[in-house]
């Protein structure tokens, strides 16, 4: 289970109840407990007191996708007579849609309690945009929301395409980086599942787990886990618990492969696009000329494949050089995405070459007898916030 979140909590609901209301946003990538927190806040809400939509799960045809959102929802158009008059026209993409912006415009609870409407990955709308009349569907979208007397939290993977969408947006919209769990969150989540014989000892695996997952709840949750099933000699070694969890058909190979296939196909030129991938994965960071060289093609079209890459955030550019967004997907494109699946062999020595590589960057041990400082406290005084706003 993802951790709580009560910092991030805390200020969605502060943004449902200010005045007017803001949208939050939230960004975070594949695993980074995005849907999780969505879920929780549906709890939090209580019964009857949100609707959570999942645009990924339910788009089919427009006219479906109208039907599967008002059929169960706990809210309507008239609350006395709820939806069934909600009448569709077969093969009417844009009246169904003018349907929805209607019921997220204007639904109302039975309570008398202002609808909340929990949309996770909002993105997905560009699904629709192959329908007559829906080409503009993800613009077109921010202004039923922005009008509403209703409240909204939307969330998604792709970070880039939602700041660029939201560039031109209304301010009531509140972008909410979803961030990297805490050294002291992954001791938390240690200590819930029994991990580490006393507090010294969980504090050392925590800040191991920490830099070996990038932060990132999937990642840490997989490891934590795994941890949990070893016996013997590497019982509380996180390297091993990594390298099990990256043998082919294990939990985190599968998250990884979710990610790089979601993300590729929601992007132009799979093949290139691959291509880049596999050269990033060998070494980075590189520039678009080395990357161009490496490919033999030209650094027109090698600008493109990478303008891609960077759309659905597989990678990353700072001062022209380009290289990988999650350092633990460039490690399984290493891995697994060659003709034969690696052996134990080359498992053990790619994932001990990655922790060598990735545990200088541990954070120093506290000295002793100074107490551990409330993270809130923390935050604080460090001058940063778990919630970056833009």
């Amino acid at each position: 289970m993802i951790p709580e979140r009560p910092l991030i909590e805390r200020r969605i609901l502060a943004a449902l109840d200010a005045t007017p209301p803001r949208i939050p946003v939230l960004l975070g990538g594949c695993g980074s407990g995005r849907t999780s927190l969505l879920l929780r806040l549906a709890k939090l809400l209580g019964d009857n007191g949100s609707q959570y939509l999942d645009i990924e799960r339910a788009a089919s045809t427009p006219e479906e996708f109208c039907e599967s959102i008002t059929r169960k929802s706990p809210y309507a158009l008239e609350p006395a007579n709820g939806n069934a008059h909600f009448k569709l026209i077969p093969g009417d993409a844009r009246g169904a849609f003018d349907k929805i912006f209607r019921f997220f415009q204007a639904a109302q609870a039975p309570n008398g309690r202002t609808p909340v409407f929990l949309i996770d990955e909002v993105l997905e709308l560009r699904t629709f945009e192959s329908f007559p009349g829906l080409r503009g569907i993800q613009r077109e979208l921010m202004q039923p929301l922005v009008a509403s007397r209703n409240h909204f939290v939307l969330a998604t993977r792709y970070t880039s395409r939602a700041h660029r969408l939201l560039r031109d947006a209304p301010d009531r919209f509140e972008v909410i980086h979803v961030p990297p769990l805490s050294p002291a969150e992954v001791s938390a989540t240690l200590l819930t599942n029994g991990v580490g014989r006393d507090d010294n000892e969980r504090h050392d695996l925590s800040r191991m787990v920490h830099v070996l997952a990038d932060g990132r709840p999937a990642y840490v949750q997989a490891i934590t886990k795994a941890l949990t099933s070893m016996d013997g000699p590497s019982s509380g070694d996180p390297v091993s618990a990594l390298a099990s969890q990256l043998a082919v058909g294990s939990h985190l190979t599968l998250l990884c492969r979710f990610s790089y296939e979601l993300r590729l196909h929601r992007a132009r030129g799979y093949g290139a696009l691959k291509a880049i991938l596999q050269v990033l994965s060998q070494e980075e960071p590189l520039t678009l000329t080395e990357i161009s060289h490496r490919l033999a093609r030209t650094p027109g079209s090698t600008k493109d494949y990478l303008t891609w890459l960077q759309d659905v955030d597989l990678v990353s550019v700072h001062r022209k050089r380009y290289s990988f967004t999650d350092p633990l997907l460039r490690l399984w494109v290493r891995l697994h995405c060659s003709p034969a699946p690696p052996d134990e062999i080359d498992l053990s020595r790619e994932v001990q070459e990655y922790a060598v590589s990735r545990l200088p960057q541990m954070e120093p041990a506290p000295e002793s007898g100074k107490a551990t400082r409330d993270p809130e406290a923390a935050e604080q005084d460090e001058g940063w916030s778990l919630i970056q706003i833009d």
